[in-house]
């Protein structure tokens, strides 16, 4: 059965003008390649705190986690969330309720913000993947304002607009008090969460889900559970979205009602159009990019940031459909593409 549909997925993408995902460049690379990618990215990813404020390493590794969960809705199961911010915001939330009173080291309170997230996931889920395009966006945008609402209201617990102040970095004794340590605390976290992130992409699931993104009725044909599959990938994706939040509240030492805002969830699927939707990889870049260059702009004293940023993304839509990512992938492909041709 999974044959079935990973042929019928193939042959779908096949016929598509211009397939948005990069991955497919990456998995017929030859090895080397392959691992030489992997090598450079993780030297790039230890070289980071050395090479920029580790304050600004530390965000991009949350936002890098935000968006692979944003891209694995939108570009692996064709559903465009404009509510993620709820899950970020969620376990951003209980990660510091743990780690204030509680006082479990910080790797234990973010599991646990994450799996609130992907809790919270669950019921939302269930009634957004019943809605298709606009009306899934617009299903997922008004739960996140409920969210929202909750935590402005609740304040005896989310402390209102004065935020959770003081979330500690407890971790068995250790002194992570400095950004630069910290930095290589959530280092391993987050590369699980990617690792995550890749296998969900690279199994049976994840091929089932890129059926379903291209022809849901013909998935449905072939006896899958569409819904299930969605809701799966939903729950999955606000888990991810739950790791980034609660590693940002730690790295933050403080929650603020922004968290839950809708234009958390706006700029997560700016970050993920900028890297190139379907791409995975795509999403870590466009994190990298967005957050350096809201450092940049901040430090240089811009304060209309948001049309700097804006203003990239209208360029990067119009000139490179497929994103940054995605059309790296695209030109490597065609370049290959030619030398075969000349060789043959």
């Amino acid at each position: 059965m999974t044959s079935a549909v990973d042929t019928d997925a193939d042959t779908t993408s096949a016929k598509r003008p211009a397939p948005p995902s990069g991955l497919l460049a990456v998995a017929r690379a030859p090895g080397w390649v392959r691992y030489a990618l992997l090598a450079a990215g993780l030297l790039v990813a230890l070289w980071l705190p050395n090479g920029l404020y580790p304050a600004v390493a530390v965000d991009i590794l949350c936002w890098a986690l935000f968006a692979v969960s944003v891209d694995l809705l939108l570009g692996f199961t064709g559903l465009m969330s404009f509510g993620h911010a709820a899950f970020w915001g969620t376990s951003a939330y209980l990660t510091g309720l743990v780690a204030i009173h509680a006082g479990l080291p910080f790797p234990a309170a973010v599991l646990a913000g994450a799996l609130g997230a992907a809790l919270l996931a669950l019921p939302i889920g269930y009634l957004a993947v019943k809605r298709t395009g606009i009306y899934f966006a617009m299903v997922t945008l008004a739960f996140a304002q409920m969210v929202y609402y909750v935590a402005n209201e609740w304040r005896s617990v989310t402390q209102g607009e004065n935020g959770l102040q003081g979330v500690p970095r407890a971790f068995f004794g250790a002194d992570l008090t400095d950004d630069y340590y910290f930095y290589y605390a959530i280092l391993p976290i987050v590369l699980l969460g990617l690792l995550a992130a890749w296998r969900i992409v690279h199994s049976p699931f994840g091929r089932v889900l890129v059926g379903i993104r291209d022809n849901p009725a013909r998935a449905r044909a072939l006896g899958y559970p569409v819904h299930r599959y969605k809701l799966t990938a939903f729950v999955l994706s606000g888990f991810l979205a739950g790791l980034g939040g609660g590693l940002f509240a730690v790295g933050h030492r403080f929650v603020s009602l922004d968290v839950l805002h809708w234009t958390t969830s706006g700029k997560a699927v700016i970050v993920v159009v900028l890297g190139g939707i379907g791409t995975l990889w795509g999403g870590v870049l466009g994190a990298a990019l967005v957050v350096r260059l809201e450092d940049w702009l901040s430090f240089s004293g811009f304060e209309a940031i948001g049309l700097v940023t804006g203003g990239i993304f209208v360029l990067v839509v119009l000139l490179f459909r497929r994103g940054i990512w995605g059309t790296v992938a695209h030109l490597a492909r065609r370049r290959a593409a030619t030398r075969r041709g000349r060789s043959g």
